[in-house]
């Protein structure tokens, strides 16, 4: 029984070890995101389901500089200008046009991309993994919403740049969604109206204003 109780104490301070290892990683990256004056990412996006027999992937890019973002995905453009969010699609010539809302659950929205673990997860130290010559050091987290569809996500982070590399999302329905860096770009000058939704290009697009 003496032993069994020393056993549980030593689990119990590997835990809050890696409890405080996994929030003083994040912060540093947090802290890193923070200090740059805009982001530019190339990214693969795959979402998979074994049991429904689903493998959908694809490929993006988003420019983000405060809340600002530009994200083309799936042959639609998402433009934010930190008011009003624009979704432009070509293929059905529509533009959409609405307040944002943040308070949804995709986290891969660009808004949250970089910055939805910091809060409403528990977190602790994973693997590391080699990924070509970089430690990527993994961080597990869980939402403390017990009524989250999320079960768990695996953020990686590139131990020496503190830059996040990839994002595995495991949903309670065994969805899996993968979200990889191709690129990641700071600092890079930028166009004064990159975030400006300019009509005049859409004169022939339907615009749906949704409030």
């Amino acid at each position: 029984m003496k032993h069994l109780i020393v056993v549980f104490f030593v689990l119990l301070n590997i835990n809050s070890f890696a409890q405080k290892s996994g929030k003083a990683l994040l912060k540093e990256v947090s802290d890193k995101v923070n200090s740059y004056d805009n982001i530019s990412i190339d990214f693969k996006y795959v979402l998979e389901n074994t049991a429904e027999n689903i493998k959908q992937e694809t490929r993006g890019d988003v420019v983000l500089e405060g809340d600002k973002y530009k994200l083309n995905i799936l042959g639609v453009t998402r433009l934010f200008d930190g008011k009003t969010l624009y979704n432009i699609s070509p293929e059905d010539e529509e533009v959409t046009v609405s307040t944002a809302h943040d308070d949804d659950d995709d986290i891969v929205a660009p808004s949250k991309m970089l910055s939805f673990y910091e809060n409403g997860y528990t977190s602790k130290m994973d693997i590391i993994q080699d990924v070509k010559g970089r430690k990527i050091q993994y961080v597990k987290l869980i939402p403390i919403d017990s009524n989250s569809d999320i079960k768990y996500i695996l953020l990686g982070i590139d131990s020496q740049t503190k830059h996040i590399y990839n994002l595995i999302q495991i949903g309670k329905n065994g969805t899996k969604t993968t979200l990889t860096v191709n690129s990641f770009k700071t600092n890079e000058p930028l166009s004064k109206t990159l975030f400006n939704f300019d009509a005049t290009k859409y004169k022939d697009y339907y615009i749906n204003k949704l409030d």
